[in-house]
């Protein structure tokens, strides 16, 4: 991993139409984001036309941020979609093991077996089976805490699994990087993490599926290293954290940053 930034030109060139089925919540700054990255987002989540739209697109994100029955449906249909045609999708289970709709969602999706799973600490513990410390979609748990949660989750799926915090751990149940970065603003803004799950869809079109999302990771804890430098608090920080994902240059990743490998167990 030693030219994240290529990862970054490379989903540039292509510019991807990514769908995302995601919450209320994250729609508009989450379309804002992919934008500024290079991506092409679409919110199609309605269960007459998911599985039609993920033919289409050329990948899709899952955020289970607010739930329903049928937005469950909705995401299976678009899942089975891009399993059928070999595109990458990603999951994001957020606050998975708050409720029985969550938990019951989680074990649906996950026998689909998501290429790419991206969580906070807590969210991937629940989603292993074990038990987490988290509240809501809030995590009470350490990123190391969910480390073994996370490697028994990639080699169930055969995927690659992020968890996401001060400093990312990403696996594929074998190799495993850590990722550091970011600024402590970024869980002060809300749905930034849930906008970075699209990206990593985003990344991982064409390419694979490993460093990809550790590409991807790296370039939003750039970003949030940028934007920390000029925001004086959240809304500046949102603001400036989107200009530095749309001036960030492949060059400005590579250079900045801070990927280590762990030793294979």
């Amino acid at each position: 991993m030693n030219d994240a930034g290529q990862y970054l030109a490379n989903m540039r060139a292509l510019a991807p139409l990514v769908q995302n089925i995601t919450n209320y919540v994250a729609m508009n700054i989450m379309a804002n984001i992919m934008l500024a990255a290079g991506c092409s987002p679409a919110m199609a989540h309605a269960q007459g036309e998911a599985a039609e739209f993920a033919g289409l697109a050329d990948a899709l994100s899952v955020n289970i941020g607010t739930l329903d029955p049928e937005w469950v449906a909705s995401m299976e249909a678009a899942a089975l979609t891009m399993n059928a045609g070999g595109k990458p999708w990603v999951l994001d289970p957020v606050a998975v093991g708050a409720t029985a709709l969550r938990r019951d969602a989680g074990v649906r999706l996950l026998a689909l077996k998501p290429g790419i799973i991206r969580g906070n600490a807590s969210e991937i513990i629940a989603l292993a089976g074990f038990e987490a410390a988290g509240k809501g979609a809030d995590t009470a748990d350490a990123v190391s805490d969910a480390e073994d949660a996370a490697r028994a989750l990639a080699r169930l799926t055969g995927g690659v699994v992020a968890v996401t915090g001060a400093v990312d751990f990403v696996t594929d149940g074998d190799a495993a990087y850590y990722v550091a970065g970011g600024h402590p603003l970024m869980p002060r803004v809300t749905v930034l993490g849930c906008s970075l799950t699209g990206i990593i869809a985003a990344f991982a079109v064409d390419q694979p599926a490993l460093p990809a999302t550790v590409a991807a990771l790296a370039y939003y804890a750039v970003a949030g290293e940028a934007a920390g430098v000029v925001a004086t608090g959240p809304a500046s920080f949102q603001t400036a954290f989107i200009d530095a994902l749309y001036t960030l240059s492949p060059a400005d990743v590579t250079a900045r940053a801070r990927i280590s490998q762990i030793s294979k167990v």
